[in-house]
């Protein structure tokens, strides 16, 4: 059995970019930098994002977009603010897909290299328990 996430890893072109969307966006600090020194493929940085550790590496953007994504949770009062910074810096975001009342708010973005990231109010917990009421109030 699996004891959970580890980590996440994103292929970056430009480190600094992402870099500005991780820290900026979803608050993350930078725990290390290997600079030009390696010890993986390639050049890295380690970020954590609440206590998830998220790596960025250098490399070949994506060529193509999919709905793959993670999602990161934001406090419900923090959601406007954080969807402010993503327009700010001029991050692409998809339109928002159907939803039901009280599945928590949603805003997907692109991250310079192609990513998909969401920024999630809710909880699987809250989810399920919405679901279990049915197709009710689907927007």
């Amino acid at each position: 059995m699996s004891g959970g996430l580890s980590h996440i890893t994103f292929i970056c072109a430009d480190l600094d970019r992402m870099q500005a969307v991780l820290e900026e966006v979803l608050e993350a600090r930078c725990v290390y930098d290997s600079g030009a020194e390696q010890f993986s493929l390639s050049e890295e940085r380690f970020f954590l994002v609440g206590d998830v550790w998220v790596a960025i590496m250098k490399g070949a953007p994506l060529t193509e977009r999919s709905y793959n994504h993670v999602a990161f949770r934001v406090a419900e009062d923090e959601f406007d603010a954080r969807v402010a910074r993503i327009e700010a810096m001029g991050l692409e975001m998809r339109p928002p897909r159907p939803r039901v009342a009280g599945e928590g708010r949603s805003v997907y973005f692109y991250g310079p290299d192609g990513h998909l990231l969401e920024l999630h109010t809710g909880t699987l917990e809250a989810r399920m328990a919405r679901y279990a009421k049915g197709r009710e109030g689907v927007a």
